[in-house]
């Protein structure tokens, strides 16, 4: 620093620091905070007395406002023409005597089962939701509902409507029950926690039917994974509009993708189809395609080293949250549980109301 301030007139404190290698912002001097220390044990003089925090402390856990937050507690006392400290110089006080955290009543935090769905046929479980779809006037939607049954992903129901209620879900269930001839104690059906879903005219009406109830745990998606990727191949199909005119637009729209959905080879069926596994035509597709794989490998065997091909079948049960420690006998129709009642062991549930 002495050669810093002994440089000439003429040379500048900048190229004076670059040919020394310092950096100019740190060669200035620098003044000195000066603080003044008030003696042990004095009090600070701006500070509340005994009297005053004692107030504070009993206004602030007086019964009305036991439950408050501090910041509501402080704008309802100066709406009242009542001046208190500031909401930090409060908080300081409550912290002092261990009553800083939260003061509002809770609801404790819900514990919800994860859904378990395992089946091994057609019409044994059912997944729905509804997914909404955009129209040409900004900010009005229809409403898509959509029912797959989960073991060959085959769209047994759907409807457009302008509402979401439970009303239409009874009209829609009610229709795909009598379609498919669903017998009672036969069937689980499985959704989120959406309103339609959890109204009571709703589960009561599908106790009548004698149908049982799963639910998905709130916010994760993962729990009806099989509607949402439906919902996902519908909106990013090639043709998919986008935004329709107007709800027979949409109608039009849904019949003829999902007419072209139940016979598309599906990549989770092993590229069969959902109406060959729905219908029954697993065998006969796959006798086909065996057939297939016989005669080229009658003609070019050298091209299989390690013997002849198998054609893939569908997956013989397919689940929601499967827990790989349970094993369920696909020719165990029903058996009897601990408690006397009949089961049905192809669809085990857990979370059903």
């Amino acid at each position: 620093m002495t050669v810093l301030a002994q440089r000439p007139a003429t040379l500048s404190r900048s190229r004076a620091c670059d040919a020394l290698g310092l950096s100019r912002t740190g060669t200035y001097p620098r003044a000195r905070r000066r603080t003044v220390s008030r003696p042990c044990g004095r009090p600070q003089p701006r500070a509340l007395s005994e009297c005053e925090r004692q107030a504070v402390l009993e206004r602030v856990n007086s019964d009305i406002y036991q439950d408050a937050s501090v910041r509501v507690i402080h704008a309802t006392e100066l709406n009242h023409g009542r001046m208190m400290p500031s909401v930090s110089t409060i908080y300081r006080i409550l912290r002092k005597q261990g009553l800083s955290r939260e003061r509002r009543p809770q609801r404790p935090s819900q514990r919800h089962a994860v859904p378990r769905i395992i089946t091994t046929a057609p019409n044994q479980a059912w997944s729905w939701d509804i997914t909404r779809l955009p129209t040409l006037q900004r900010g009005v939607y229809l409403n898509l509902y959509q029912v797959l049954d989960l073991f060959s992903r085959y769209p047994v129901a759907w409807m457009i409507s302008r509402k979401e209620n439970a009303a239409l879900a009874r009209h829609l269930f009610e229709h795909a029950f009598n379609a498919h001839g669903i017998e009672p104690d036969t069937l689980v059906v499985h959704q989120d926690r959406g309103a339609p879903m959890i109204a009571h005219s709703y589960r009561d009406f599908l106790e009548s039917f004698g149908v049982r109830r799963s639910y998905s745990r709130p916010r994760v998606s993962n729990d009806n994974p099989f509607s949402e990727s439906q919902f996902k191949t519908l909106k990013y199909s090639p043709g998919y509009p986008r935004r329709f005119n107007d709800i027979d637009h949409a109608r039009a729209w849904v019949s003829g993708f999902t007419a072209e959905y139940k016979n598309r080879p599906h990549e989770g069926l092993a590229f069969y189809t959902p109406a060959d596994v729905f219908e029954g035509r697993v065998e006969a597709v796959h006798a086909k395609r065996q057939a297939a794989l016989d005669i080229y490998y009658a003609q070019h065997p050298e091209r299989f080293p390690k013997g002849p091909s198998v054609a893939s079948r569908p997956p013989n049960r397919v689940c929601i949250n499967p827990d790989h420690g349970l094993t369920v006998p696909a020719s165990d129709m029903r058996t009897r549980t601990t408690a006397g009642k009949l089961a049905y062991p192809p669809v085990t549930t857990e979370n059903i109301d």
